[in-house]
């Protein structure tokens, strides 16, 4: 195969004093032989494997075709590959020629996947020289606008995008590519528990509406102080992290089956705080009484084992205060990259700051910039982002203290930016704040309200792109810091007289 393998032009002097990208012509070869002798070949490496991988252009034609061919449930063979490639290959050389010899010079498919893996490889290295040409050129010839960081933040992101996806560039896709991925999703959610199309916050009535946390969508998650916003946040973060399932897949990646790998950036809370939270909620020991060390041996035995637990779940978190937008994406990407990453919370948006000068002079520009990136980083990593949120004061001047999409903070870009509003409301915590005095007409009547929403909770989803809007019902115990499904009387079992 002497005369077919040199299928690219060998540099002559002075060229051949240039470097070649790194490329393997011959495991090209062999791979697509192997392809074209036993279609089981192709299966062992279309996961990972595309044609622009392939280093020879006229090896990505036939890679495609052969792909094609066998999808529709044919046979993919010297034969029949020709019809849909050109003729003429090399002078003297027809496709037909060259297809018989790669067949017929084809190694055994047990190599398939190892000649597939050597092509991706090299494919990435090329791309990554790509990219270290264009930083060194970025860097010669940097505006004077453009900081170092900044330069350096773009690179994390092309170098991500390389190492997750194969390639950093974007572009059109084919409608058929993007339904097959819309059929993907529903086949997922039917073989899911539950029957989700995301990813379970634990919450039945939530889930239900929602169809779980849906890849690439940002959530906002607001409420005034005290409702228990960063207390949902914990319980969604530890419910989605213990139920973590995987598998691996050809190209080494970990497939999320169930739950989900969890980054958790708390601006406002020590990781220790947050750790005790979670601690509390699992335990069902008051987190007042773990930092007292007001409890007794039992309860203790049963900290050290749900501490056991709590360790072995994916759940990260970074407590950094004050970072940038770009600090938090590049961090996210970091860990998407080294860990896996299947759901982003901030706590909260308006300790974030934006990047930009300009943005920073003015505090509606720079929360506009803000979730304009958070979102762009929800469809980047293809992860769902919650990020939590205040709302104004102007809810306490209200009769009805039921928050309403203008009650968020520089409202705009936030409403506007979200594929997912939720509120957290607890009329329990509004109601205890209007206790009559005591021994009157009004305090009996105020006790028998304060029964009927004790332990209550209301999550409003104001706004949902992909779904209806309503209200769920949720059980919260304040002593915990817990939000769990409320048991609705038509659940419970019938009493006997």
């Amino acid at each position: 195969m002497e005369a077919v393998r040199r299928l690219t032009p060998v540099p002559t002097e002075p060229e051949a004093k240039y470097k070649l990208a790194p490329h393997n012509i011959e495991a090209e070869q062999a791979l697509l032989g192997a392809i074209l002798v036993n279609n089981e070949a192709f299966y062992r490496v279309s996961d990972f494997l595309e044609p622009g991988h392939f280093y020879e252009p006229i090896h990505r034609d036939i890679y495609e075709v052969c792909g094609k061919i066998i999808r529709t449930g044919k046979t993919a063979t010297p034969v029949t590959a020709k019809t849909y490639l050109p003729d003429d290959l090399l002078e003297g050389v027809t496709m037909a020629q060259y297809l018989a010899r790669l067949a017929a010079e084809a190694t055994t498919v047990l190599n398939a996947a190892d000649y597939g893996q050597a092509v991706y490889d090299l494919a990435i290295r090329r791309n990554l020289i790509l990219i270290g040409e264009e930083v060194i050129d970025e860097a010669y010839n940097a505006e004077v606008e453009t900081t170092a960081t900044k330069q350096i933040e773009e690179a994390e992101k092309r170098l991500f995008d390389l190492a997750e996806k194969g390639r950093y560039d974007g572009g059109f896709q084919g409608f058929n590519q993007a339904l097959t991925d819309a059929i993907n999703m529903a086949g997922e959610a039917f073989k899911r528990d539950g029957s989700l199309s995301g990813t379970a916050t634990g919450l039945t009535d939530l889930d239900r509406l929602m169809g779980g946390l849906q890849r690439s969508d940002l959530i906002i998650l607001a409420a005034r102080p005290a409702m228990g916003k960063t207390s949902l946040a914990t319980n969604i973060a530890f419910s989605v992290a213990r139920a973590y399932k995987a598998e691996p897949m050809p190209d080494g990646h970990m497939k999320t089956l169930n739950g989900g790998v969890v980054g958790f950036f708390s601006l406002e809370m020590s990781a220790e705080q947050l750790a005790t939270r979670i601690l509390a909620e699992q335990a069902e020991i008051s987190s007042s009484d773990i930092r007292r060390g007001n409890i007794h041996e039992s309860q203790f035995s049963k900290l050290m084992d749900v501490s056991q637990l709590m360790q072995q779940v994916p759940l990260f978190i970074d407590d950094t205060g004050g970072i940038s937008i770009a600090q938090l994406a590049a961090r996210a990407r970091r860990l998407k990259r080294q860990k896996g990453l299947d759901l982003l919370i901030v706590d909260y948006l308006q300790l974030l700051s934006g990047s930009s000068k300009k943005a920073s002079e003015n505090r509606v520009q720079e929360l506009t910039e803000i979730t304009t990136n958070l979102k762009a980083l929800a469809k980047e990593l293809e992860v769902p982002i919650i990020a939590l949120s205040q709302l104004s004061r102007q809810v306490e001047a209200r009769e009805d203290k039921h928050p309403q999409l203008a009650d968020l903070r520089e409202s705009g870009s936030i409403e506007q930016d979200a594929d997912v509003v939720l509120f957290v409301y607890r009329e329990e915590y509004y109601l205890g704040n209007k206790e009559p005095k005591e021994g009157t007409q009004e305090h009996l009547e105020w006790q028998a309200e304060m029964e009927k929403v004790h332990g209550r909770a209301e999550v409003i989803i104001a706004k949902q792109r992909h779904g209806p809007t309503g209200t769920v019902q949720l059980h919260f115990q304040a002593n915990l810091t817990r939000f769990s499904n409320l048991a609705r009387e038509d659940y419970l079992p019938t009493r006997q007289e």
